[in-house]
């Protein structure tokens, strides 16, 4: 993603460094047909690490060349003693049964939800609108980006869409999200925002049984099948792709097609 610039007035916050921001090479002249991915990157991981695993494979995204990328910086924890958007537990150990499970940083999830809903907002002040912005990440990027699209009082169900790659949903036992949803006033059933997810089939960060769970879970807020486009990956481990790239950006100019002045 080379020739990234600060042009939009991103939220700086002590402590954090400012995201990158990469503009469409080719915007369009009114804003409210502009469209915006602001995309998150995993545990141990900077905004500038997520581009440079982006640069080689730029020729798979030159095709949404309408489209503004922000990529946002997690904080130091010193919990998980790297980058990190919440502090991690151990997803080999989660189970169906709440009681069981390992505690989920909570607090530090929802204190990301409220800084992403803050990118949203400065892509909004830009005149972009939010059914033109999609929220997507890798790992933690993608739990994030998926806890924000169904908690979040300001935005839930009126994004673009979600994508999460390599990733999981979570608080997703239980009836914990119902919860967070009804204390934001957001209706039981999610609506229905398109959301892109992708796994790779040698992951073993992210077990099959808990990609299942997520889109089990996914499924019984009210998201139907038919908004999700799902992948998997033969031979891909906890890493990106051409071929998942490819699927992904045909995906955007679905759900954030150019539009014509």
């Amino acid at each position: 993603m080379a020739g990234r610039q600060r042009r939009m007035t991103l939220p700086s916050l002590k402590g954090r460094e400012d995201p990158l921001y990469k503009p469409a090479t080719k915007p369009a002249s009114d804003p409210a047909h502009g469209a915006a991915i602001i995309f998150v990157h995993g545990l141990g991981d900077t905004a500038e690490g997520l581009e440079s695993t982006y640069q080689p494979l730029e020729n798979e995204y030159t095709e949404v060349d309408w489209l503004h990328w922000i990529i946002p910086n997690a904080e130091e924890s010193r919990d998980a003693m790297t980058t990190a958007w919440y502090t991690p537990n151990n997803l080999s150990n989660m189970t169906d049964r709440p009681e069981l499970q390992d505690d989920e940083d909570e607090a530090g999830m929802l204190k990301t939800v409220k800084y992403l809903e803050s990118l949203i907002e400065a892509c909004g002040n830009k005149g972009i609108p939010p059914n033109r912005i999609v929220l997507g990440g890798f790992s933690q990027g993608c739990a994030m980006s998926l806890l924000t699209d169904l908690v979040s009082q300001k935005y839930s169900g009126k994004l673009a869409g979600v994508a999460g790659l390599m990733g999981y949903l979570p608080l997703a036992a239980g009836y914990r999200i119902n919860d967070l949803r009804a204390h934001a006033d957001l209706p039981p059933v999610v609506g229905e925002v398109p959301v892109f997810l992708a796994r790779g089939q040698k992951d073993q960060l992210i077990p099959k049984r808990v990609w299942n769970q997520t889109l089990k879970k996914l499924e019984d807020l009210g998201l139907n099948r038919s908004a999700m486009d799902v992948h998997e990956y033969e031979g891909l481990g906890h890493a990106l792709s051409g071929p998942l790239l490819r699927d992904m950006c045909t995906w955007l100019e679905q759900v954030i097609p150019k539009l014509e002045d």
